[in-house]
C-alpha cells in the first residue's frame, strides 16, 4: 500500500527578483514498511522537502498525500491535528524540551494527539524500555548523552503511533559508532512497526540500513545514491 505520494511539488521562497526555487517538480512515492534515505549536499532542498511532506511548509505547486489524506487540501488547523496523529518527526539537533524529563518529552507530544491518556502512558513505557531508556526516564536532556538524547527524540516521534516517520540528519551530532547505532535502531523500529520512513542524511554509510535511496540536487529528485 502507498504510504506517501508527492506529486509535482515545487517550493519557491520569496518572489520577483529575490525568488529562490528550493524544490522543482518533485515526485516521490513511498510504500508501507519502506525506509528511504534522501541524500544531498547542503542547500539541495532536503529539509525543505521533508518540511513540505510533513505539512510544516506549504508547496507553491503540487500536492502531498499521506495514506488516503491529501495533506495539501487540509486547513492549517486540520494539518496540525493530522500531524499530531499521523506523522512523527525526528528533528536535527534533538530539539527536546530542556526542562522536561525524557519520559515527559515523549508524553507531552503524544498528549496533543487523539490517543487516550492510558494508551499514551502504556506506549511511552514500552518505548522507553525498547530504546534502552527505562532507567533514564527521569533525567533531563542535559543529563543524557548525545546518543540517549537522540533515542528520546526517536521515541517522541513514535509515541503517537504515526503512519509516517520523518527524520532530519539523525547522525549530525553523533560520532560514527553512535550514529550507526541510532540509525540501526531507527530502521528496526520503523520495520517492526510496519511504518514508512524518510531519513535525510549526507552520510553514505547510513544508506545500508535503508531500503531505497533518492538523491536531491538543486531541488530536483534523482534515483540512486550517485
Amino acid at each position: 500500500m502507498t504510504a506517501l505520494t508527492v506529486n509535482d511539488v515545487t517550493k519557491v521562497y520569496g518572489s520577483g527578483h529575490t525568488a529562490v526555487r528550493a524544490l522543482c517538480h518533485a515526485d516521490l512515492e513511498l510504500s508501507d514498511n519502506e525506509f528511504l534515505a534522501l541524500l544531498g549536499p547542503s542547500g539541495s532542498g532536503k529539509t525543505t522537502l521533508l518540511s513540505v511532506i510533513g505539512g510544516l511548509l506549504s508547496p507553491t505547486e503540487g500536492s502531498v498525500t499521506i495514506g488516503d489524506t491529501a495533506l495539501t487540501e487540509l486547513s492549517k488547523k486540520e494539518q496540525t491535528r493530522f500531524r499530531a496523529n499521523r506523522v512523527g518527526f525526528v528533528f536535527q539537533g534533538f530539539n527536546l524540551v530542556p526542562f522536561l524529563t525524557a519520559r515527559e518529552n515523549l508524553t507531552v507530544m503524544a498528549s496533543i494527539s487523539d490517543a487516550p491518556r492510558s494508551e499514551i502512558e502504556d506506549r511511552t513505557d514500552q518505548l522507553l524500555e525498547e530504546l534502552g531508556l527505562a532507567d533514564r526516564h527521569d533525567n533531563l536532556p542535559e543529563e543524557l548523552s548525545g546518543g540517549e538524547r537522540q533515542r528520546v527524540a526517536i521515541g517522541r516521534a513514535l509515541v503517537s503511533d504515526p503512519d509516517l516517520i520523518l527524520v532530519d540528519e539523525p547522525t549530525a551530532s553523533l560520532d560514527t559508532e553512535l550514529g550507526t547505532q541510532v540509525v540501526r535502531l531507527l530502521a528496526s523500529e520503523i520495520k517492526s512497526r510496519g511504518k514508512a520512513g524518510i531519513m535525510v542524511t549526507h552520510d553514505l554509510r547510513m544508506v545500508e540500513y535503508t531500503d531505497r535511496t533518492v538523491r536531491i540536487l538543486d531541488g530536483e529528485l534523482l534515483d540512486g545514491p550517485g
